[in-house]
Parts: C-alpha cells; structure tokens; sequence
C-alpha cells in the first residue's frame, strides 16, 4: 500500500511538497480552506479583474524548474513566464529615481545620474554576490535540524563571507555611500518582512538573483504559477480538496496520525502543514503537545510586518506607469521604525505599486486596468485600530499615488477591494496578521526556525515561509523540496525524481527606454 501523506494548505510549498512526493509513489491528500489554491500565492477575479493577492514578483525560477523536471514535467509548457526589465521603477522621497535594470553598463549610467561616486562599484558588488549565493547555496538546500548543523565544517567556513551579524545596509556601506543607491539593493528586504537596517547582510543574495537571473511576470499573474504547480500535482494523482478546513490534528501519543477537517476524518502516516506556522500550532494542535513552540513562547516570538492592500480595477490605462514601481519615504528608516517598534501608522509611507496591464493585458477588459497597491504596516498591535482607520488610510494611499505620477485615480475606479491587517488575521488565517510570517532576525533562522521536521512531534513536517529556509517563492519552492525528502527518508520511500537537465530562460533584454 502506497504511504498516504496529507497536506494543510495549498500554498506553493504544498503544492510543491504533493507533486514531488505523488512523483514517489505516495498517496496525496491537500486541504485548502478557500475555493482556490495558492493561499497567499492565489488569484481572485471580479467584473472581468484578475489580481494576484499576494506575491507579484517571480525571480530565480531555476528552483520550480527543477521541481517540475523532477516530476518528469517542463514549467515553461505551464507557464508562460515574461522578462520585465527594467525591473522597476525607484521613486525617492529625498529626490530622484531609477529604474534598475540586468544591462549593467546601462545600470552604471543610472546610479552615476544620483551618485557618480558609486557607479564603479556594482561589479564589484555583482561579483562578490556571485560568490555568496555559490556559496550559500547548501545551507538554502539542506534542513538544519539541530544546532549541531552550524558547526558542520561547510557551514563554518561560510561564516567570513555571509557575515550574518553585520546588517544589510552596512554590508552595502562598503559599495555604495549614497544612501538611496544602498536602499535600491536592500529594499528587496521587505520580500522578508524586515528592514535593511535589521536584515542579516546574507539577504543581499535577494537583489542579486534580480540582477542575475531577471524578474519575471507570470501571465496571469504569480497566481497562475501555484495554479499550474495544482494543475500538474493533480495529473500525477493528488487528491486537492478545496473549501474543506482542517480543524485539527490527531496525535497518538506524541505521533500525528490523521487531522479531522469539517467533513470528514482522515487517518495518514505522515502529515505536512503548510498554513501559517504560527496560527497551525495555536489553532490545531493542544498546547500541552507543544514543548518549544507553545503559545506562549510562539507570542513572544518577532513577527514581520503586514501589509495595508488596495486592488483597483479602473477605466482607461496608464502606459506611462511601469509594471513595478517602489516609493521610498524620505524618511524610510524612521517609517521602519513605526511598523517595526513603534507600531503606529506612518503619514509618508513607503509603498508599491504594480501596474501589470501595461505587460498583461489580460487581467484586465479592454480599455480597463488593474493597480495592485502594497503599503507595509504593523501587525496586528493594539495601537492601531483598523476599524477607524480604514477609511483614513485608503485617502492617504491615493495622497501617495500622486508621488509616482498618478492623479484622479479614485474617479476611474470600477473595482475595488481592501485589505488591512485585521482582514489578514481573521479572513486568511494569518497569526496577528503578519504576512511574511516569522521575522528573519539571526534568533530565528537556520536552526533556530520551525525545523522541517517539526521538532515538538513525530510525524509532523512543515513546508513555507514559516520553516527553513524562509519566506520568498524561490525559497519556499526550496521548503517543499527539503521536506519532501525528509518525509520520504523516513517513510522509507525512494524518490522517483527525474534528474535530466533544466531549460532557464534567457536572461531579459531592455524592453524600454532608459533615461
């Protein structure tokens, strides 16, 4: 009888983790509360709209590429992923802006335009990134399952390069002095939930891989991508149940032996959960269970940011507004700072702003437009009450649109929708609302995150941005591959992974021009 593994979740590490282990042979059960897949990485459509509810940028595919080849499949069949370059457009509240590109001649001509005295050093920066990520790679492979893990000799010998007490921006002081010019390679940060100023210097892979591999847009958005990992899951025999919510875990002894959803029970010799870490463990298992991550413990714990959303559905297009576009405050450390400690609202805040009709026109009737708005707020903290706030806030967002360009947005809205933090909580399951879950300070990676093996309880495996490696697709594709084989190590089982050479995609050309 083939091993029957069930899955809470089916975010892109679920439904990742069920391909990959349906490719072995093992019966796959997903349970996935919403009537779609993809969770956070998920599409919603109205009045002929389609918006991506979370994610938008999809870089460094090489991880799913391998997923899908694994699985005897070929992403670029499912897929039809479009080079964005220049990647965005940087927009500073203390002057100027500039659209980063992967042409790096052309790259050096725009930082020379804010700051000639850091033009010279991108290659550098380039190259010693180049290095890192070679470098770093193992450790974003491989499970750390104990802190015996960091002393491997592999890993120590990292330890002179990556840096990891050193922060973000002050590993980029030694490139760039113009502070704006560090912020255009460290807001990528955010991808995580934190500030640059709190970021491990190690996160400057995160840039790179835009400026090596490219930024892409999925037609259809990042959501058609988690539809297309569901779509070939189930070609290979996973069973996906959507609207069906799993309300608990059953445990014998210490050991999880089946969940109990709002239909029916389910008995299983391995269960993963790919729902937000946090939220999992508080909502579906006892806490007498739990010895490291009790409730109590887990409310201590540092959590990221979240995010305050607007999806607009508008009349007519901006052709003049590129697909990706980034405010940064002129008082951006001081706007961390409100989200972060303070946790209060800002009044500049930093922003971003994708305009993707002006790449895909597909999401959108003819003569219509999509605008998908993303400003990073607090979590859900007593000092700011959402209900009051929400209308004060949805002004003060189309206030910031004009810093980019756009004016009389409100008068051509034909759809529209919000999400505050509360909505975050309540309607997605998101412990206090935070959306890229687990904060990435040095106190919680490696092994001193949510291991994948989860280490409270046998027979229990987590998958997503709350495990090892961390938040971002690239990452959390790389989740559901460590745990996969962890799973089927210990089911005995072997994988039946296919091993035949990849097909990346070209690196992006300009597509537009630069000045």
């Amino acid at each position: 009888m083939p091993k029957r593994i069930l899955i809470v979740g089916a975010g892109p590490g679920g439904l990742a983790a069920a391909l990959l282990l349906a490719r072995s042979g093992c019966e796959i059960h997903v349970f996935e509360k919403q009537n779609r897949v993809g969770g956070r990485t998920s599409v919603f459509e109205e009045d002929g709209f389609r918006f991506d509810l979370g994610p938008t940028f999809f870089h460094y595919p090489r991880v799913l590429e391998e997923i899908f080849t694994a699985a005897g499949e070929d992403l670029h069949q499912e897929v039809d992923l479009m080079p964005v370059d220049p990647f965005y457009r940087l927009v500073f509240g203390s002057g100027g802006e500039l659209r980063a590109t992967s042409d790096v001649a052309t790259m050096e001509r725009m930082i020379a335009s804010l700051a000639p005295q850091d033009a010279g050093s991108l290659r550098r920066w380039l190259g010693d990134n180049r290095l890192k990520l070679a470098q770093f790679r193992p450790c974003l492979e491989n499970p750390f399952l104990s802190w015996k893990d960091i002393l491997h000799p592999q890993v120590m010998k990292l330890l002179p390069l990556l840096k990891p007490w050193r922060s973000l921006d002050d590993d980029l002081k030694r490139y760039f002095k113009d502070p704006r010019i560090r912020l255009a390679f460290s807001f990528q940060s955010k991808y995580l939930g934190m500030s640059p100023f709190q970021c491990p210097s190690l996160f400057s892979i995160l840039s790179f891989l835009e400026y090596e591999y490219g930024v892409f847009h999925p037609r259809g958005g990042c959501g058609a991508v988690t539809e297309s990992v569901a779509r070939v899951a189930e070609r290979q025999g996973v069973k996906i149940h959507l609207g069906e919510a799993v309300e608990s875990i059953q445990f014998e002894g210490r050991t999880a032996r089946g969940l109990t959803t709002n239909r029916q029970e389910y008995k299983a010799d391995a269960i993963i959960v790919n729902a937000d870490f946090a939220q999992a463990m508080t909502k579906l298992i006892p806490d007498r269970l739990r010895r490291k991550w009790t409730d109590r413990k887990i409310a201590k714990k540092r959590f990221s940011c979240s995010t305050f959303m607007m999806y607009l559905g508008l009349e007519g297009e901006q052709p003049s507004i590129p697909h990706h576009n980034i405010y940064i405050s002129k008082k951006y450390e001081d706007n961390l700072n409100e989200i972060e400690h303070k946790h209060v609202l800002s009044e500049d805040p930093s922003f971003y702003l994708q305009n993707a009709t002006v790449t895909d026109p597909s999401l959108a009737p003819e003569g219509k437009s999509t605008l998908y708005t993303l400003i990073p707020v607090t979590h859900c903290h007593s000092n700011v009450d959402w209900e009051s706030e929400k209308a004060r806030y949805r002004s003060l967002a189309f206030r910031q649109l004009e810093k980019l360009g756009l004016y009389g947005v409100e008068e051509r809205i034909v759809f529209e929708r919000i999400l505050t933090p509360t909505q975050w909580e309540q309607d997605y399951d998101i412990y206090r609302g935070a959306t890229f879950s687990l904060a990435h300070n040095l106190g919680q990676l490696l092994h001193r995150r949510p291991r994948n093996r989860f280490e409270d309880l046998d027979g229990l495996y987590l998958v997503g941005g709350g495990t090892h490696p961390g938040c971002g697709l690239p990452v959390i594709f790389e989740s559901s591959r460590i745990t996969s084989k962890l799973v089927l190590a210990d089911l005995m089982v072997d994988p039946n992974w296919n091993t035949a050479p990849i097909r990346t995609p070209q690196k992006p050309q300009v597509v537009e021009t630069l000045s």
